[in-house]
């Protein structure tokens, strides 16, 4: 009896972890359109408060830009993004709900590198700019650039109220962003 009993267990075992697993996305590469966005929750620079994606997603559409963060010197061309960005904060307003910046990088002194970045900027409604200490969200969402001196491959994705990606634009090098024009008519055709 005992010999039927251990391999009925170890059955048992093996079927229970593959339900509670079962809605944990096994995404290898970076998310996709159509792919549903995985939450996060993560710190505001420079406040004591966080930015939970899906509280977000129900208020309206959400774009999510992922810098490169500090892979140990502050990027110039994450700088002039984020300033192209600011300059159509007005524009990006009308059309979306909120616009998440995530930097990304090792915990260690990433707000102060992050707030650095910011330098003497302040970030228009309805921009916000959050911090991925451990680089766990890039890696979730499949966009951790593993390689010396990086931390996630530049990326933009437009999420709708459904929470899937609509359109996204991710950068194989340090080029290739997203531009505020792109974006405001990724989310021109959400309202169609």
């Amino acid at each position: 009896m005992k010999s039927i009993l251990r391999p009925l267990a170890t059955i048992m075992l093996l079927a229970t972890a593959v339900l509670v697993n079962a809605d944990e996305p096994a995404k290898t590469g970076p998310l996709a359109v159509g792919d549903k966005a995985i939450n996060f929750e993560l710190p505001i620079i420079g406040e004591n408060s966080y930015v939970n994606l899906e509280d977000e997603i129900r208020k309206g559409p959400v774009v999510v830009v992922v810098l490169r963060g500090y892979p140990g010197y502050q990027c110039p061309l994450c700088n002039q993004q984020v300033s192209s960005l600011i300059n159509r904060a007005k524009k990006l307003a009308e059309s979306c709900q909120r616009v998440i910046l995530v930097y990304p990088g090792k915990a260690n002194m990433l707000e102060q590198h992050a707030e650095e970045f910011m330098g003497s900027r302040s970030i228009p409604d309805p921009m916000v700019m959050v911090r991925d200490d451990a680089m766990k969200m890039v890696t979730e969402w499949g966009i951790r650039w593993n390689s010396p001196r990086e931390t996630a491959y530049p990326a933009t994705y437009v999420i709708n109220q459904n929470g899937r990606v609509a359109w996204s634009k991710i950068s194989d090098s340090h080029a290739g962003r997203s531009r505020p024009e792109e974006i405001l008519q990724a989310i021109r055709k959400l309202e169609k």
